[in-house]
């Protein structure tokens, strides 16, 4: 259980305080309701740029990490999707240095051409070194067009193309910043070894004079129902043939989302696991294969991966892995397997509320959700799924018309 209080400032940024006296650290992290499903289709990978140009200084203070460093503390961010997580670690006496860094680049964040220039050319760097140089670093930028024809989940949190990133504009950059980066799309969240009330008074000192900036509703484009099996083939130097299936699972919210998750930790948590037990070590198909989902806000993916043994033919492996799904529609799942992946679930659950950041992360993350609280009750959610449950979501989920499959070919398959 983790304990919480909440206050909203004026500005419409929403503060949760978890109090933590048995640490002499805090943690402020910032949450900003914005991700890659945010961008236009010819405007990508902006997201995913901010969360870079956020670490090149602001009006007040051109140096973020310095000050920080001078006072103990440690900062990161990521970006998905959904969307971009700012953090910050220190002691917590030092905590007001935390809420004017954070506080001074959400109304400040310093403009200048040689910073979006030098923030481009790391983030095109990254583009060309992790998604398009490595082998199978593409792989998200065909399989989501593929699995997406609508939503804006279609291209990955990188960017659609290196294009979008090479010729972003001060003018793009700044009305990006103007729309999302702002009190009422974030949530502060701060944990440690901290005061409610002394909190409130730093929240109203730093972030409370911030304009609110304008409110706005998504209005993305949700997917059809698909009715037809996709296939794609990609050749590539790559060292082993890959298969890729993907199928579309129900938003985050979905009362069935705890069923998909521990459907995927059926398929493959561990050595025990039914896809890393039939297909890799009994019949010996792939050198390793993995089942997961995207935990996406809007419907998602739940994804099946894996690659090949040498001299194994795409046909054989693909058939492997139907066959494994087959049982899971046709048989329940027995109690003893159901015990062990609702077990490592719960020990998930309490793992992420050890750790003083991940609480913070956590309660961030279910306040977007609709309400913090409802970290507290998802160990429940996961020991109430059922065996007919899991049997249910297969029958309806693993159907070859509603797959997207992309074929990872070598050079040498071709």
């Amino acid at each position: 259980m983790v304990n919480f209080n909440r206050f909203t400032l004026v500005n419409g940024l929403k503060v949760l305080v978890h109090e933590d006296p048995t640490t002499p650290m805090a943690v402020l992290n910032i949450l900003y309701d914005v991700g890659a499903r945010d961008e236009e289709a010819d405007k990508t990978g902006f997201a995913h740029l901010f969360e870079h140009l956020m670490f090149g200084g602001s009006v007040n203070i051109p140096s973020y990490d310095e000050p920080l460093q001078r006072v103990g503390g440690e900062n990161n961010a990521f970006t998905s999707n959904d969307i971009t997580n700012y953090y910050i670690t220190l002691p917590a006496e030092n905590l007001e240095t935390a809420f004017w860094l954070e506080s001074d680049r959400m109304l400040n964040l310093a403009f200048s051409e040689k910073s979006l220039d030098t923030q481009r050319n790391v983030v095109s760097e990254e583009f060309k070194q992790r998604y398009l140089n490595q082998p199978y670093g593409d792989v998200w930028l065909k399989l989501r067009p593929l699995a997406y024809k609508k939503h804006s989940y279609q291209w990955a949190t990188i960017g659609k193309e290196l294009s979008h990133i090479e010729n972003a504009t001060m003018d793009d950059v700044k009305a990006f910043f103007k729309k999302h980066y702002n009190p009422q799309n974030a949530i502060l969240v701060v944990g440690g070894n901290v005061k409610t009330e002394d909190v409130k008074k730093l929240a109203e000192k730093w972030f409370e004079p911030i304009p609110a900036g304008n409110k706005y509703n998504r209005n993305l484009i949700q997917e059809e129902h698909q009715t037809e099996a996709r296939f794609e083939t990609i050749t590539a130097d790559v060292p082993l043939n890959a298969i890729y299936i993907a199928f579309k699972m129900p938003e985050r919210l979905s009362v069935d989302y705890h069923v998909y998750d521990l459907l995927s930790d059926v398929l493959s948590s561990g050595k025990s696991s039914r896809l890393h037990n039939s297909l890799l070590k009994e019949q010996k198909l792939f050198s390793e294969i993995n089942a997961y989902i995207t935990s996406s806000l809007d419907a998602g993916l739940f994804i099946i991966e894996g690659k090949l043994v040498e001299g194994v033919t795409i046909q054989t492996a693909e058939k492997g892995i139907w066959a494994e799904l087959e049982k899971l529609k046709q048989d329940a799942v027995n109690e003893s397997e159901l015990a062990k992946i609702q077990n490592k679930a719960e020990s998930v659950m309490v793992f992420s509320e050890m750790n003083l950041l991940d609480k913070a992360m956590n309660l961030a993350y279910y306040e977007l959700l609709g309400d913090a609280m409802l970290m507290n009750e998802e160990t429940q959610k996961y020991l109430a799924v059922t065996a007919d449950d899991l049997k249910r979501v297969s029958e309806k989920m693993f159907t070859k018309e509603s797959s997207s499959t992309l074929y990872y070919l070598t050079k040498q398959n071709a």
